[in-house]
């Protein structure tokens, strides 16, 4: 029978750490801005903070003893309450994504936090260990990816019309499959980020911007300690006065700016690896807070690679994986492969992460009509906009009639975005794969399999109907649910679409 096991001790201090740092507002404005209040709802509201901690803390020491849990052959048992006993079970065959998340304080102690998500909604969806040894998280990770790969070989294996084999045939094929699994636990490390790629990704993600927002912050605080601001407009008048102290002032904040850049990126980034097994997509990132997270191959239902303005210039990509069920928390983004590959590695890195997709460079374009139409097509802000300039006529740099101007530009920038994303857009059936791509400014290409997409939806409007164009959509299942959508395509490829999607009843069997 297996042992009954508690989290390790000290996430009784990881939750203490969450405690006072949750607090933090309350302390500062019950014992540090009103240290020297007699006010008597001060003195309440202290006496509530007091017994709420205390509350608190007794919680955590009971939580820790009341949560058990054990890890038998084919699930998660995870035991919790004293007066009401809750039992949970989780077997390994819902797990699709396991995320291990290493902070500073784990790294300190040498203990890292695990989550097992089955993409079903709500808290009972999800085991979650907040501290746990690296040698229990190692563990629980190879139980549930042994007993996975262990399933889907022996299932491979047997096949329907198959004759029941004699004994030592049948050892045979039980040492195959153990084999098979080992191979399939096996990683292959397709990438490992060096300083180059770090110091390209510093740039691409305009890291350096970061030392705005801190000077803007610091120079508030800086007019908070002199009550007349003409004093502080005056030093800085005075440092701006020659122009060697501004040409090294400025050289200097643009230094210390890209310095601020490329350490946070470093930070954010270093020691970034991509592998995969048989089954699985392996992810790790982080210097000081470590995230490892793993996909479940087969959960994939789309890929999409966006280029920005400034990744297109450096020819660079960012890889995204959407899954079934969702991939976790979302301000860890682990569901970007590496926002700045080169493009062709990236296509490359498909290919050999998953066999079954395919990426083909080669697309069609959309026909002129579609240019035009888009132009004849009335934008809404632009119309909202200049009716709202010509009723207020705001004055800008001293010119009252300026509003025209203004609206001027902006219909420019809407007809520029339109022509870019027109020349941006391409689209390709290649058998049992969609590919497509939009975009203005910002591209994205969207791949996926056939039998992944859920729901197709075309539509036409009155002026698509007078140039022969239509618009497509496709639904995958993800979380929230991934809608892609194609404007402006031939009636032609339209049909062409129906019929490839007609044909998924060959790739999907249904009851």
């Amino acid at each position: 029978m297996n042992e009954m096991k508690r989290q390790h001790p000290l996430a009784m201090l990881w939750s203490l750490w969450k405690l006072v740092k949750n607090s933090f507002a309350f302390i500062v404005f019950l014992f540090i801005l009103r240290h020297g209040s007699a006010s008597t709802w001060i003195m309440y509201g202290r006496i509530v903070f007091y017994v709420a901690i205390a509350f608190s803390v007794i919680s955590i020491i009971w939580s820790w003893f009341t949560l058990r849990y054990t890890a038998d052959d084919k699930a998660f048992q995870i035991y919790s309450g004293v007066f009401n006993r809750t039992r949970r079970t989780i077997p390994y065959t819902k797990i699709q994504n396991v995320n291990r998340h290493t902070s500073l304080f784990h790294r300190l102690f040498r203990v890292t936090s695990i989550r097992f998500e089955t993409g079903i909604k709500g808290d009972d969806a999800t085991f979650q260990l907040q501290v746990v040894s690296l040698s229990e998280s190692d563990r629980l990770e190879k139980v549930v990816a042994g007993h996975m790969s262990e399933a889907n070989v022996a299932s491979d294996a047997v096949q329907p019309n198959e004759e029941p084999e004699t004994a030592p045939e049948h050892v045979t094929r039980e040492e195959d499959i153990q084999l098979t699994v080992k191979e399939g636990l096996e990683r292959i490390v397709h990438y490992k980020s060096t300083r180059k790629d770090i110091f390209k990704a510093s740039f691409t993600s305009l890291s350096f911007l970061v030392l705005i927002p801190i000077l803007g912050s610091l120079y508030s605080s800086v007019k908070d300690f002199f009550p007349d601001e003409k004093v502080t407009e005056s030093i800085l008048l005075t440092w701006l006065d020659t122009w060697w102290i501004t040409a090294l002032i400025i050289t200097g904040l643009i230094a210390v700016s890209i310095m601020l850049g490329i350490v946070r990126t470093f930070v954010k980034y270093g020691d970034f690896q991509i592998s995969s097994d048989r089954k699985r997509i392996y992810i790790t990132k982080g210097m000081l807070e470590q995230t490892a997270f793993s996909i479940l191959k087969e959960r994939v239902q789309a890929v999409k690679i966006t280029q920005s303005p400034m990744k297109r210039l450096l020819g660079l990509a960012e890889v995204e994986l959407t899954t079934a069920g969702g991939v976790g928390e979302t301000e860890q983004e682990v569901n970007s492969l590496y926002p700045f590959l080169p493009v062709k590695q990236a296509y490359d890195m498909i290919s050999e992460i998953l066999p079954s997709y395919q990426v083909t460079q080669e697309m069609q374009k959309l026909p002129r009509k579609s240019l035009w139409l888009r132009m004849l097509t009335p934008s809404w802000v632009w119309i909202i906009a200049t009716g709202l300039l010509f009723y207020f006529k705001p004055p800008i740099l001293g010119q009252d009639q300026a509003w025209w101007m203004i609206s001027a530009i902006l219909l420019l920038w809407i007809v520029i975005c339109r022509i870019t994303d027109f020349l941006h857009t391409r689209y390709v059936l290649n058998q049992n794969f969609i590919q497509l791509r939009t975009g203005a400014l910002t591209s994205t290409l969207y791949i996926s399999k056939r039998e992944k997409v859920i729901e197709v939806q075309i539509t036409r409007s009155l002026l698509q109907r007078w140039f022969g164009v239509a618009s497509i959509q496709t639904v995958n299942r993800a979380k929230p649910v991934l809608h892609h959508t194609l404007n402006d395509i031939p009636v032609e490829a339209v049909e062409a679409f129906q019929l490839w999607y007609m044909e998924r009843s060959q790739n999907v069997q249904t009851r």
